[in-house]
């Protein structure tokens, strides 16, 4: 079975700390990430860019219509994405725990979101 994991955190607490907090926070994350590779089910690690870039794409009037992102309003955003692969939910959860937002940076409020996957199409 193969789960996605969204990592949340919170844009203004985040911002709120100093940038040697967000240094210390951030110098964390290699050795955390490594771990979770080296259990051999990590499929897709990645971070995602600044939400000053993120656009939404919806069908409207037979067109594409293209606004700023992120559409979704929420006091949590997305910050990165991972999918791996186990063989059960208890698998997946202690292979998510390993991601450094359910370690670290309690004070940007980060989580993860675990989710099984349906539909996993690789092109």
């Amino acid at each position: 079975m193969k789960y996605l994991g969204l990592a949340y955190f919170t844009p203004e607490k985040f911002a709120a700390l100093s940038p040697d907090a967000v240094k210390a926070i951030v110098s964390q994350c290699p050795a955390l990430d490594e771990k979770m590779r080296a259990t051999g089910k990590l499929l897709l690690s990645a971070s995602l860019g600044d939400l000053e870039h993120w656009r939404t794409l919806r069908p409207r009037d037979g067109k594409t219509q293209i606004t700023d992102g992120p559409y979704t309003e929420s006091k949590e955003v997305v910050g990165g994405l991972f999918i791996i692969e186990a063989d059960n939910e208890d698998e997946a959860l202690r292979i998510a725990s390993m991601h450094p937002a359910a370690q670290i940076g309690e004070e940007g409020d980060w989580a993860v979101e675990l989710i099984p996957l349906d539909f996993y199409l690789v092109p």
